[in-house]
């Protein structure tokens, strides 16, 4: 799966997994990984401060994220350069979705947010 958002020459690409071998379907878990590449489309580096997840299950059980950066970094990114990293998370259900947004800061101390537009998360086939 891969969904694309560009949010203030910002784009963010994303790739989902299922996790079978995290996951127990039995007790209800449900394990995803989300690999993320945010790629700068601007004249001047942009650091990522912080994001903001709201991760909601098949049952519309949702849960908010907030934290500084991302995988314990908060990375600079140059123009026309990408950072990559990958995440997961944890569900009751077999399928899912998650949005967002980062919040970013131009080497001017501009700030603004990039937009992740939902994606869905999904065991091997839970989807036709």
């Amino acid at each position: 799966m891969q969904d694309y958002e560009l949010s203030r020459n910002v784009v963010i690409d994303v790739t989902t997994d299922y996790l079978t071998d995290q996951s127990d379907p039995d007790t209800h878990r449900y394990v995803f990984s989300y690999h993320i590449t945010i790629t700068n489309h601007n004249p001047m580096p942009i650091q990522l401060l912080s994001r903001r997840w709201l991760i909601t299950d098949g049952n519309e059980k949702t849960q908010e994220v907030l934290g500084e950066g991302v995988v314990g970094e908060q990375p600079t990114i140059e123009p026309g350069k990408s950072y990559s990293y990958t995440s997961g998370t944890v569900l009751a259900t077999e399928v899912g979705a998650m949005q967002g947004h980062y919040d970013m800061i131009t080497d001017e101390n501009e700030t603004f947010q990039a937009t992740i537009a939902p994606f869905t998360l999904a065991q091997t086939h839970a989807l036709h």
